[in-house]
């Protein structure tokens, strides 16, 4: 992987023209494949929200900037990744070997176009286990839910994403834990963003899920994410 960042004209180097944020907690058996796969000139952001298996100091070790958040919860993990990022485009990608960091190029590609403001990816799942029913029957629902608030026919509400930093710290955002990446659609699509959504593979994770392994993971994430639903749009100045 390489993560270092494009030299100024006085020799120091530069900002790194991507920022890739990828919360972390208890993921050293992936680390080294996502890690290797982000793409060369980007800048890999791991974001330790409490492991406690070595996965900050193999981050470190691997090239990555590693961000620790002592508060749990993924959005609070996203926070804490979006606020410590440099880069005028930033994107988001789970830790787990579930999905390629590669996969964002044409995201970037087309939020630096000016083509869309915010580009999603929808997971396609590669092999049995990569998506259990009941995380599916929970996105799902999210989905038509979404599509009942904003407008928006999206299918999905994955995690690997790709916004310009500024216009996202500009939404808000206050959900820290499930509801994070709903909300970040959300309020986009109460800004009037452009959204567009990619297929993307989705592979079997490594290690168990922290939010959507099980039916009560599922819907608690559910729970949380319907709670950012029942916000009332905030009228555009």
């Amino acid at each position: 992987m390489t993560t270092s960042s494009p030299s100024s004209a006085a020799g120091e180097p530069g900002p790194a023209p991507v920022d890739v944020v990828l919360p972390c907690l208890d993921e050293a058996e992936a680390l080294p494949w996502v890690l290797e796969r982000v793409p060369p000139g980007w800048r890999a952001l791991v974001v330790d929200n409490g492991s406690t298996d070595g996965s900050a100091d193999l981050a470190r070790r691997l090239g990555a900037t590693v961000v620790r958040e002592e508060r749990r919860g993924f959005g609070a993990a996203c926070a804490a990744g979006l606020t410590a990022a440099t880069a005028d485009v930033v994107c988001f990608c789970d830790c787990d070997a579930s999905l390629d960091p590669r996969d964002l190029i044409p995201f970037v590609d087309r939020v630096r176009a000016g083509q869309a403001d915010l580009v999603l990816g929808r997971r396609r799942p590669q092999g049995r286990g990569a998506w259990p029913a009941h995380a599916r029957a929970g996105n799902l629902a999210l989905a038509r839910l979404l599509r009942r608030r904003t407008g928006l026919r999206l299918h999905d509400l994955g995690p690997l994403r790709a916004a310009r930093r500024e216009p996202l710290l500009a939404l808000g955002l206050t959900d820290r834990r499930s509801g994070y990446p709903l909300q970040m659609v959300v309020r986009a699509a109460d800004a009037g963003w452009r959204i567009d959504e990619y297929d993307v593979p989705y592979r079997p994770r490594s290690g168990a899920s922290k939010v959507t392994g099980t039916w009560r993971g599922t819907w608690q994430a559910v729970r949380d994410m319907s709670r950012v639903l029942a916000e009332r749009e905030v009228p555009s100045v």
